[in-house]
């Protein structure tokens, strides 16, 4: 895995967790909705259905435990990507490399914060990676 593919880890898992936040939120929603019915148990075997709003409810107890892992998950790499960001000499490329991998920005904005135009910013940019993968690989 090369520094890009490493780095761009952060932003897709933060747009995994997002993703899963409003499918928590769509899921909470519709439990609001379910209604419990009042069946008869079974009394000779078989199998006893669960109702629906414990099924609903045990669905966003699993959403929640994954997206738990996922944040977990995410805080580590951030704070691995932050150390050895930490470790490079140059702070525009430290600057540039905050900006884009753990803050999410855009090349625009990214360009506008650090008053340089994005051509320049791409350069910064790819001598970024390359001290980046170089630190890593020192760890």
């Amino acid at each position: 895995m090369n520094a890009k593919e490493y780095l761009s880890q952060a932003i897709w898992l933060d747009q995994m967790i997002d993703s899963k936040l409003e499918q928590l939120a769509t899921l909470k929603s519709l439990a609001m909705k379910v209604t419990s019915s009042f069946t008869k148990e079974k009394i000779c075997g078989g199998n006893i259905e669960k109702s629906k709003m414990e099924s609903t409810m045990v669905k966003v107890i699993d959403l929640e435990n994954e997206i738990n892992a996922d944040i977990d998950r995410l805080v580590d790499l951030k704070k691995d990507i932050q150390d050895t960001i930490n470790m490079m000499d140059d702070i525009n490329q430290q600057l540039l490399l905050e900006l884009r991998y753990l803050s999410g920005k855009g090349w625009d904005e990214i360009a506008a914060s650090m008053g340089y135009d994005p051509r320049t910013v791409y350069r910064i940019h790819g001598k970024a990676l390359k001290e980046f993968e170089r630190m890593k690989l020192c760890q």
